[in-house]
């Protein structure tokens, strides 16, 4: 992290249950809320791969994953893994969190 006399502070308004969603996050992750918002803006802000312009932040319904772990996201076939490692639900919604070759992961929404 940048030293305090290098570090730009800004008001970021945010609607309760989205602010309520980062800081459960974060605090499954063991940071603040503010560390917790850092380390997205740092993972996402400069994208260099495909995947990382295109595919991570899309959702995707349930229905469309495949039960042999393949997810077909803009025309192309990948392999996925759920966060959580938990089962499938056919009847959520999931998010692309990253992209790491040919392999997505998805997080439950």
């Amino acid at each position: 992290m940048a030293e305090k006399n290098e570090e730009k502070r800004f008001l970021l308004r945010l609607d309760q249950k989205l602010y309520d969603r980062l800081q459960s996050e974060a605090d499954r992750q063991g940071r603040s809320v503010n560390a917790h918002i850092i380390n997205i803006l740092n993972n996402t802000s400069d994208p260099s791969t495909f995947e990382q312009r295109q595919v991570i932040g899309k959702v995707i319904s349930g229905a469309d994953l495949t039960g042999n772990g393949l997810v077909q996201v803009s025309g192309i076939y990948y392999r996925y893994l759920l966060d959580d490692n938990g089962d499938l639900d056919v009847h959520a919604q999931y998010a692309i969190i990253e992209a790491t070759g040919n392999i997505l992961t998805l997080k439950k929404i």
